[in-house]
C-alpha cells in the first residue's frame, strides 16, 4: 500500500499553519520559546534529586569546616539551590529560604502549566484546523463541479485536512502535553526533597552569625 493517496501538501499547510498560527496569536512569544525549549526534556532522563541532595550535603560540610562565607565560591548549576545558598550566605533566616524556595517552586510550575497549555491548545485547534480545511476542500468541490476530472483535488483536501487535524492532535500534540505535564509533576515532588536539607543548613549557620557580629564588634 502507498501512502501518496494520503498526501496532500494544501491540507497539510492548512492544518499545521493554522494551528501554529492560532497558538502564536494566543501565547506569549516567552511561552512559545519555553514550550518549543521543553521538547528537549521528553527525550531527557528523569529528573532526580540525589545528586543535588548530596550537593547540599557537601556544601554543610565545607561551611562548618571553612565557614558559610566559602559557599560563595562554589560553583552551583541547580538555580534554586544557587539561590538559597546565595541567600544563606547573605545571612538568610531558615524561615526566608522556606519562602524563597517556595516562591521558586510556584513560579516553576506556573511556567510548567503555560508550557503543556501550550501544547494542549494546539491539540484542541488541530482539529478545528481540519474541519477549516474540510470546508475549503468542500467550497473547491462546488466551484469545479462543471469539471469533473478537478474535482479530485478538492476532494484530497476536503477528507485529508480532517484526517491530518485528528492525527495531529491525538498522536503528536495532546500526547506531548500529557508527556510535559508528567514530567513537570515528577520534577516538583523530587525538588520538595532539597527544602529540608537546605533549611537545615540555613537553621545550623543561623546561630553563628550574632557570635561573629559580636567578635568584629
Amino acid at each position: 500500500m502507498t501512502l501518496s493517496p494520503f498526501l496532500d501538501p494544501i491540507a497539510f499547510a492548512i492544518v499545521v499553519g493554522g494551528t501554529v498560527t492560532a497558538a502564536a496569536l494566543r501565547t506569549s512569544a516567552g511561552d512559545i520559546g519555553r514550550g518549543m525549549a521543553a521538547l528537549r526534556t521528553l527525550a531527557a532522563p528523569r529528573f532526580a534529586a540525589d545528586p543535588l541532595v548530596e550537593q547540599i550535603a557537601a556544601f554543610g560540610r565545607i561551611a562548618k569546616r571553612h565557614g558559610v562565607l566559602a559557599l560563595d565560591r562554589s560553583v552551583i548549576a541547580d538555580p534554586d539551590i544557587a539561590a538559597a545558598v546565595a541567600a544563606i550566605v547573605d545571612g538568610a533566616a531558615p524561615e526566608d529560604i522556606a519562602e524563597l524556595l517556595r516562591q521558586r517552586r510556584r513560579a516553576r510550575a506556573e511556567r510548567a502549566a503555560a508550557v503543556a497549555e501550550l501544547w494542549s491548545g494546539a491539540a484542541e485547534t488541530a482539529p478545528a484546523m481540519g474541519m477549516v480545511g474540510t470546508l475549503i476542500g468542500l467550497v473547491g468541490m462546488f466551484v469545479k463541479m462543471q469539471d469533473p476530472h478537478a474535482i479530485g483535488a478538492s476532494m484530497a483536501v476536503a477528507l485529508l485536512a480532517t484526517l491530518y487535524g485528528a492525527l495531529l492532535a491525538n498522536l503528536v500534540l495532546a500526547p506531548i502535553a500529557a508527556r510535559l505535564r508528567r514530567i513537570a509533576r515528577d520534577e516538583a515532588v523530587e525538588r520538595l526533597r532539597l527544602e529540608p536539607p537546605l533549611i537545615a543548613l540555613a537553621t545550623r549557620e543561623q546561630p553563628r552569625r550574632p557570635l561573629a557580629v559580636a567578635k568584629s564588634a
